[in-house]
């Protein structure tokens, strides 16, 4: 980071401040008594990705936790802390699985090129692709078989969401929750709900079924 782009961020927030505090003197004030937010937004760590801008939602509007190619991974205790926090806690009424065409960590997980550390991780998302290896492979188009391979992984990390104890705990409980997929373009900012909408367990495999 240059010495340049510091200091314009350190004014770029200032002159964000004293235009907050010039609609509305008390803003700050108003944050500072807690949060209430709707939404979890579980999204990518990808920086073109910003979860309240794509929504237009204001601080204090959406509970955020992102990660490489926006996973749910069940042994993963910042995600199921974010979530477990964001449902008991929050309340949230909506949680949204948001990934993003042309995903670098699901392009990695097409092919066999060590990166490093996060080799580990998109093993995660190599899972993915091997559910779908079949559906995927058909798909002549290397574009397009990327395409639908992010739309297939959203539709995964749903499921496994909604597969948690904590989210069907909150169902159990007649608690209003629903979990979506939605998939974002980059090159057009238009988001593409692809109509994964979960608000019970009855969708689930029955193995995956929890009983309280």
């Amino acid at each position: 980071m240059s010495k340049e782009f510091y200091k314009k961020i350190l004014d770029n927030n200032k002159s964000w401040v004293n235009t907050k505090l010039s609609e509305d003197k008390n803003y700050f004030k108003k944050l500072e008594d807690g949060q209430k937010p709707p939404l979890l937004w579980i999204g990518c760590a990808d920086s073109r990705v910003p979860a309240n801008e794509i929504i237009g939602a204001e601080p204090g509007e959406v509970f955020v936790h992102r990660n490489i190619a926006n996973m749910v991974v069940h042994t993963d205790m910042n995600m199921l802390s974010v979530v477990d926090y964001a449902v008991n806690a929050l309340k949230v009424e909506h949680i949204i699985v948001c990934g993003h065409y042309g995903c670098g960590g699901v392009k990695a997980a097409m092919g066999n090129q060590s990166i490093g550390l996060i080799d580990n991780w998109v093993r995660h998302i190599k899972d993915v692709y091997m559910l779908h290896k079949k559906e995927l492979e058909s798909i002549e188009d290397e574009d397009k078989r990327w395409d639908k391979f992010v739309e297939l992984n959203v539709q995964e990390q749903v499921y496994d969401l909604a597969e948690t104890s904590i989210v069907q705990n909150a169902w159990k409980n007649k608690q209003n929750l629903t979990v979506h997929g939605w998939a974002y373009g980059i090159g057009t900012g238009i988001v593409n709900d692809l109509g994964v909408n979960l608000s019970n367990n009855k969708d689930l495999d029955k193995v995956y079924q929890l009983n309280f």
